[in-house]
């Protein structure tokens, strides 16, 4: 295993406002791990940027912003307090549908929206389900179905600490 000097960012946004949480690392990765993606519930979307790089202590830079995307042609259904019929356009490599299930105390609740690959292959995914978070993600328009659910502010909290912890 060859380590590469890494660079990472995860920006929270919240719909269509500025940056509330942004935090830049650098550390040694491999080739694999050397990845972009998003998650977007609708009401913010949390943005993973890397950079690696092949020479020594070349990872001095800030991390990379994320990249303004457009619409891909995708929908997903996204909540509204407790109404998840409303819909959402996927943006950039947003390619999957996401329903997720977060612990918070003693209640379970759920966001839906549009992530990318990387957000839901299975590392990520066993990763953030250790925390408590049960991930499903699908391919084809709406398929995360709609069906009403308890979400809240804290929500938006929870995948960026998932995020946090995968680094």
């Amino acid at each position: 295993m060859h380590l590469l000097p890494l660079i990472f960012g995860i920006v929270l946004l919240p719909q269509g406002g500025s940056k509330v949480f942004d935090v830049s690392a650098k550390t040694c990765a491999l080739a694999e791990e050397c990845v972009e993606g998003s998650v977007n519930f609708g009401i913010a979307k949390t943005a993973i940027t890397s950079k690696c790089c092949t020479s020594e202590l070349c990872n001095t830079q800030p991390a990379p912003e994320p990249i303004k995307s457009n619409p891909n042609g995708k929908q997903c259904f996204t909540c509204n307090g407790q109404d998840c019929t409303a819909t959402i356009n996927c943006e950039g490599n947003e390619d999957y549908c996401i329903s997720s299930q977060v612990n918070v105390g003693d209640q379970k609740m759920a966001m839906k929206g549009c992530a990318s690959k990387m957000i839901c292959s299975g590392i990520q995914s066993a990763q953030l389900s250790s925390i408590g978070a049960d991930i499903r993600c699908c391919q084809g328009n709406f398929c995360n179905s709609a069906s009403s659910t308890n979400a809240g502010l804290l929500l938006l909290l929870a995948p960026l600490v998932s995020f946090m912890l995968l680094f």
